[in-house]
C-alpha cells in the first residue's frame, strides 16, 4: 500500500506542468533598487514550488535612468547570451518613470512595447509589462493625477503590443488610499522603490507569473519585513490583481 501511494503522489507530480522557470526582466533603478526585484520573485517561487535556485534561471537587465528604447532587446534574447542557453519564457519590461508624462515620450514607449512584444513572441517567450508606481514627496514632480497617465500609457501600450500587464502602479495607489502613512517609497527621493515597494512589486510578478497562492508565502527577505506587513503586501496584491482583471472583462 505504501509502495502505491508513493507511485500514486509521484505519478500526480509528473502530470503537473513545470512553472515558467526562465525569465528576463528588463528595465532600471526601479527593478534593481534593495537587492533588485527578480531575486525576490526567485525566492517566493522556491517556496511555492519547493524548488532549488538552481531550478530558476531569472535574470535581470537595467540600466539607470533608463527608457524602455535604451535597451538592445535583440542582444538579450539571443539564447546564451546572459547565460541562459535556452530562450526566455517571459519578458517582463519596464519603461522609464517619466515616460508616460509627454505625449510623444508616450508614442515611443508604445511603439517600443509593440516591437519588442513582437521580437519576444519570435522567439517563442511571453511579454509583459510592468507598470511603474507614481512619484510622492519630495519628488519635484509629485502629482495626484500621475497614476492617470501612467495607467493609460500602459493599457494602451498592453493592448497594441498584445502583452499582459502586472499593476504594481495600482497597487502603490490602493495602499495609500488605505494606509496613507505606510510608505512604499524612499523617504529621500519620492520615485524609488523602499523594501516595502520592492516586496509589493515582487509579489505582483509572482502572482502574474504563477497565479493565486491557496495560501499566503512565509518570504519575508530573511525577516527583515514583518509578518504584518507581509501579509498586508500581499492582500494588497491580490485585491489589485483581482479589481484589474474584472476591468479587463
Amino acid at each position: 500500500m505504501i509502495t502505491l501511494a508513493i507511485a500514486l503522489v509521484a505519478q500526480h507530480l509528473a502530470a503537473q506542468p513545470a512553472p515558467v522557470s526562465r525569465v528576463l526582466f528588463v528595465g532600471n533603478s526601479y527593478l534593481y533598487y534593495n537587492d533588485s526585484l527578480h531575486n525576490h520573485v526567485k525566492r517566493m517561487a522556491m517556496e511555492r514550488f519547493a524548488m532549488g535556485s538552481g531550478d530558476f534561471q531569472y535574470k535581470s537587465s537595467t540600466i539607470g535612468g533608463a527608457r524602455l528604447k535604451h535597451h538592445n532587446i535583440d542582444w538579450l534574447l539571443k539564447p546564451g547570451q546572459i547565460g541562459v542557453e535556452r530562450p526566455f519564457q517571459v519578458v517582463i519590461m519596464q519603461g522609464g518613470s517619466a515616460e508616460p508624462l509627454s505625449e510623444q515620450a508616450r508614442r515611443e514607449f508604445v511603439d517600443t512595447a509593440v516591437l519588442f512584444s513582437t521580437k519576444i513572441r519570435q522567439k517563442g517567450g511571453k511579454p509583459m509589462l510592468y507598470m511603474t508606481h507614481a512619484y510622492v514627496q519630495p519628488h519635484r514632480r509629485a502629482d495626484k493625477s500621475m497614476i492617470k497617465k501612467i495607467s493609460s500609457a500602459y493599457r494602451v501600450a498592453a493592448k497594441a503590443a498584445d502583452a499582459e500587464m502586472i499593476p504594481v502602479g495600482l497597487a502603490y495607489e490602493r495602499s495609500y488610499r488605505e494606509r496613507p502613512d505606510f510608505l512604499l517609497h524612499a523617504d529621500f527621493d519620492g520615485t524609488h522603490p523602499n523594501l516595502r515597494g520592492t516586496y509589493l512589486g515582487a509579489y505582483l510578478v509572482f502572482l502574474s507569473l504563477y497565479g493565486v497562492e491557496p495560501r499566503q508565502l512565509t518570504y519575508d527577505y530573511y525577516g527583515r519585513l514583518p509578518a504584518a506587513e507581509v501579509g498586508y503586501l500581499q492582500r494588497i496584491a491580490r485585491e489589485t490583481v483581482a479589481e484589474f482583471s474584472d476591468s479587463q472583462i
